[in-house]
């Protein structure tokens, strides 16, 4: 009840004072209120939106107090894009300083290699369309790129005074997540993604991965049903009905058609290589 209170109070004072900023409002609130048990955030873009938050509309979050840990998680090969980190880049010093530090280790690990005669940075921020924005979709450039962002990002909250009390990543979100929790320097953490993408890229294409709606054991006994179950294997288990399977391309669709056939959904993802599978032996011994 207060804090409906509250907000009907800020609403009345806002409306009457059009020349009030958003920002300096927001920051009044943040830094100069009691911070009790119930709390409410309004999100918009615009002082009308904000306003009509606060009289009970659309962009309210609200909740309780609770004990808790901050967990950050870290992505791994497919979710780059071109541009990723140009405003950041543009707007924080911190991060434009981070990203180009780690892009320098990333470029000084991979000089001399055939296919990364583009410098890291050149490819996230190259334009849509150019002939260097086609190279973040490539294994070597995906990886390096994906490390090279979130290791910004994570400098950049940090400068902020924020800190995780857990982290974990995916494939080579991985890296980060080491980073982060101090296992490796980034000079260190830059050279294992470096050769890692290097090496990977260098493998022969070929092979598939399919994301399956169902749970690990279901997708174990489909395997296990399979002339030749050794040629395909679950790469990922994401959630109790998600799981990732790799492998040969001729194995990992009849475990699509099996699946399908079982009412589960499938769908094949969009990737150059077997990751995760046993495809990915042959580099094992020179990483």
């Amino acid at each position: 009840g207060a804090l409906e209170a509250q907000a009907e109070r800020l609403v009345a004072f806002l409306e009457g004072r059009p020349e009030c900023s958003p920002v300096d409002v927001g920051v009044s609130l943040a830094t100069g209120r009691a911070v009790l048990e119930h709390r409410a955030v309004v999100l918009g873009g615009d002082r009308e939106t904000l306003l009509a938050g606060l009289a009970g509309g659309h962009g309210v979050i609200s909740g309780m107090v609770a004990e808790g840990r901050t967990g950050w998680m870290f992505t791994g090969q497919g979710s780059q894009r071109i541009g990723m980190g140009h405003d950041l880049y543009d707007q924080f010093p911190v991060f434009a300083r981070a990203l180009d530090e780690v892009c320098g280790h990333l470029d000084g690990a991979l000089e001399g290699v055939v296919g990364f005669g583009v410098p890291v940075r050149d490819v996230l921020f190259a334009a849509e369309g150019s002939g260097e924005a086609g190279l973040l979709d490539r294994t070597g450039y995906a990886q390096t790129g994906l490390f090279a962002v979130q290791v910004a990002l994570v400098e950049l909250l940090r400068s902020w005074g924020v800190s995780p009390d857990v982290v974990l990543g995916h494939s080579v979100g991985e890296f980060v997540a080491a980073y982060v929790a101090g296992v490796f320097g980034v000079e260190d953490a830059a050279r294992l993604v470096a050769g890692r993408a290097r090496l990977m890229q260098a493998l022969p294409e070929g092979g598939a991965m399919a994301a399956i709606e169902a749970g690990e054991a279901e997708v174990t006994e489909i395997l296990g049903g399979l002339p030749d179950g050794s040629r395909v294997g679950i790469a990922a288990v994401n959630g109790p009905t998600a799981v990732v399977v790799s492998g040969d391309e001729d194995a990992v669709e009849q475990v699509m058609a099996v699946a399908g056939e079982r009412g589960c959904r499938v769908s094949r993802l969009r990737v150059s290589h077997a990751f995760h599978s046993a495809l990915m032996e042959p580099m094992l011994a020179e990483f």
